[in-house]
């Protein structure tokens, strides 16, 4: 999929683990994985929103889109 979650870079950054992340967000760590590993095939607003708000930043800073 050219659509990549890349969300280990800012976790790493702002100290955070998967499971705080996960708790903020509001999703559980299991999900958090589905994202991280390239399974996801949806991502609510909702969540996305959270997301940006827990690590505070921008849609585009997570969602990178990659060619084949």
């Amino acid at each position: 999929m050219p659509i990549r979650v890349a969300i280990d870079r800012l976790l790493d950054e702002r100290g955070l683990s998967v499971g705080e992340f996960a708790d903020r967000v509001g999703i559980t760590p299991a999900n958090v994985a589905v994202l991280k590993n390239g399974r996801a095939r949806a991502v609510r607003f909702s969540t996305l929103d959270a997301i940006c708000r827990v690590l505070e930043c921008q849609p585009g800073d997570i969602l990178i889109w990659e060619k084949d």
